[in-house]
């Protein structure tokens, strides 16, 4: 469990060394994704390793085809240990918006006197909210909204401030039980028994938004390939959390059936849509091959494409209507994934269903900048983070020493 103090081909394995680097597992909903990486210079991280592999996905909390999943997973981590020759011994799993929940909890502690803050304190006042029944959903993440200490201060790093108490309000990630408890299973017959859960949402969140723009509220929608996930993030944790089964696929699908095409020639098609420019009667989609070359109105395909747009925004207000706590109305929606980002307009459409400005944000680093690989780098720089030793101070350093 991280506790936020502060802010596709078969390989065969070569010789491989037991190595410090870290490793992530993320589940998109049409594809599992592992990368091996370490930090680099700049606060870059460095690939070592990447495998993928197609599967079934998943949809309205339940895995679409089970059965596949430890061949899916396996040959993902094998195709990335091939191609770095590292041995995976140590594996942080991120666990999607489908299987896991948000609950802000209002928490305080006692302290014995007025006095700074430590980090033990902290720690205290997150056990103090964890009372959640094992037997259902395991914690995977608590992180700080805000502090509270005493003459009504609201910080967002209590440590080494004077108090007389210590209050806050935090952000408790679950994970579903039956999703830890399966993936664990598949992963301990694999020979990997050391993993860590992690919310794959919030790791993106944490990447895709600096300290500024979660400080005022961020919001995030994640539309992929086959499930949306809407986050409002605040401070270094999530606010409200939901999630729902549509994305890219079912416009892929809307096409296939409404134009009588194979879903590979709908998929194809979607790639080449543009909802930024209106279309006149006789402008046309042409799909096919050279031999096969078929034509198809360019306003009746947009106009299925926004028609499951809008039936996807609709979706997105539900959730946002869940949330307790209120959003500034000048916060742009931001838009990640790889569902529609690729579709040329649909973010303006999207933006039109919503009432409010929607952009597309992207990993922050140089060597990405594709909105489907938030999640898998997002939780890579997260696993990083968690692994690097807590730099101490001079001072810090010095009184260590003396207590040896």
């Amino acid at each position: 469990m991280s506790k936020q103090l502060y802010a596709d081909s078969d390989c065969d394995v070569k010789e491989s060394k037991v190595s410090h680097e870290t490793a992530i597992l993320d589940f998109g909903s049409s594809k599992i994704t592992i990368l091996i990486g370490e930090r680099g210079v700049n606060d870059t991280i460095n690939v070592k390793g990447f495998g993928a592999s197609k599967y079934a996905g998943f949809g309205n909390g339940e895995w679409v085809n089970p059965e596949e999943l430890g061949a899916a997973i396996s040959k993902a981590i094998t195709t990335a240990e091939s191609n770095s020759g590292i041995k995976i011994t140590h594996l942080y799993v991120g666990v999607p918006g489908e299987f896991s929940a948000v609950e802000c909890r209002e928490v305080n502690i006692a302290l014995p006197k007025r006095r700074k803050i430590t980090d033990n304190d902290v720690l205290e006042l997150m056990d103090a909210g964890d009372d959640f029944d094992q037997n259902v959903a395991e914690v995977i993440n608590i992180q700080p909204i805000y502090y509270n200490l005493d003459n009504d201060r609201r910080v967002l790093q209590p440590v080494g401030i004077i108090s007389s108490k210590l209050g806050g309000v935090l952000s408790y990630i679950t994970a579903e039980v039956r999703f830890t408890g399966f993936i664990r299973k598949i992963l301990t017959d694999m020979g990997i028994t050391s993993i860590e859960y992690v919310s794959s949402v919030l790791a993106e969140s944490l990447l895709l938004f600096d300290e500024t723009d979660r400080d005022n509220t961020a919001i995030l929608i994640d539309v992929g390939y086959f499930t949306t996930s809407v986050a409002v993030v605040r401070g270094d944790g999530i606010l409200s959390l939901g999630s729902f089964s549509l994305g890219g696929a079912h416009i892929t699908a809307d096409l296939a059936e409404a134009l009588g095409i194979s879903f590979t020639d709908a998929e194809q098609l979607k790639r080449k849509v543009v909802l930024s420019i209106n279309a006149g009667e006789n402008d046309i989609y042409e799909i096919g091959s050279d031999d096969t070359v078929k034509s198809l109105s360019a306003s009746l395909v947009n106009e299925i494409v926004i028609h499951r747009i809008f039936v996807i925004g609709k979706m997105i207000e539900k959730c946002l209507a869940l949330c307790k706590y209120e959003t500034p109305d000048y916060v742009p929606y931001s838009l990640t994934g790889g569902g529609i980002s690729y579709i040329r307009g649909a973010k303006d459409v999207l933006a039109q269903k919503l009432g409010r400005n929607v952009e597309i944000v992207v990993p922050k680093l140089p060597q990405v900048n594709k909105p489907d690989m938030s999640s898998s780098w997002g939780l890579l720089d997260m696993a990083i983070k968690n692994e690097a030793p807590v730099k101490m101070s001079f001072f810090e350093r010095l009184a260590a020493f003396f207590r040896k």
